[in-house]
């Protein structure tokens, strides 16, 4: 059994939802609190046992390479506090863990992102991690859904309850048996509407795959939007093997979105320890 150690972060889309800001900043960098998305991401991966980081970048994302590197220099009239906030940010990513980034040419996809990943992912599994999904979990997701792959090992995407009158903005899963948090899918559909959703379980940027959904992929013509689906590919792997969804545990945050940004920086700033107690006061005055 080849143990789980690539994780792919597809991080080349435009970000268009949050212009202007994200003319020349990426989505990913946007900050909950004080902490850039990606580095929640990527925190969590490596929380997960990830070693290989591979980041599928655009030409408007140096960002968030800059950001994995150890380029804060100290200089000798910074006090004690600053120089070790400096530390922290040099080590964000652990020594034993490498960043591999890779550019996709144009967005044409998340399955075509995924796909640009292959030679470094080689015959082994791998994750799929998308950073605007901001999921507060104890444990992170991604390792509840390590531990579901390990069990099972079969692919395991993660979903979560929705409303129907959400379902265009998901993929819907549909399922024999929903009488578990672990369900073997039957069909995913992407994005119906609310009368054509099988279930009420929508998925989410999560996702632990076996190796073959890389061949399911370059099967997979090009679909709505004139790009290459995850969903398509899903669904080709159906045909073949099985596929399971897991009902995570944790709060999920759509940052992708502009209310969803602004509740995780609500939420995450009231749990700081340096100011939650004073910001609960302030929004309790607000008018």
């Amino acid at each position: 059994m080849k143990k789980l150690r690539k994780i792919i972060f597809p991080v080349a889309g435009l970000g268009s939802r949050f212009l202007p800001a994200t003319k020349a900043t990426p989505k990913e960098m946007l900050p909950i609190v004080d902490k850039p998305l990606i580095q929640y991401a990527v925190e969590e991966a490596i929380e997960a046992g990830f070693k290989d980081l591979i980041f599928i970048t655009g030409k408007s994302k140096r960002a968030i390479t800059d950001h994995f590197d150890s380029t804060l220099e100290r200089f000798s009239n910074v006090d004690d506090k600053k120089a070790k906030l400096m530390d922290e940010m040099n080590q964000i990513v652990p020594e034993d863990v490498s960043c591999i980034y890779i550019r996709q040419g144009e967005p044409l996809g998340l399955g075509h992102a995924i796909l640009q990943a292959k030679p470094v992912v080689g015959d082994e599994p791998f994750a799929v991690s998308l950073a605007d999904d901001l999921i507060d979990g104890q444990p992170g997701v991604l390792a509840q859904l390590v531990e579901q792959y390990n069990e099972q090992q079969k692919s395991v995407i993660a979903v979560q309850n929705v409303d129907k009158s959400e379902s265009k903005k998901y993929g819907m899963i549909d399922s024999n048996n929903f009488d578990s948090d672990l369900v073997k899918l039957s069909n995913i559909i992407e994005k119906p509407d609310p009368e054509f959703a099988p279930s009420n379980l929508g998925v989410v940027g999560r996702y632990v795959f076996s190796n073959t959904l890389m061949s399911f992929l370059e099967k997979t013509s090009f679909g709505a939007g004139n790009e290459i689906q995850l969903t398509d590919g899903i669904k080709l792997m159906l045909k073949q093997e099985e596929v399971y969804a897991y009902t995570f545990k944790g709060k999920r945050y759509d940052c992708g979105s502009k209310l969803g940004y602004l509740m995780a920086n609500i939420d995450y700033g009231i749990k700081n320890s340096e100011f939650g107690k004073d910001l609960k006061e302030y929004i309790k005055d607000i008018k």
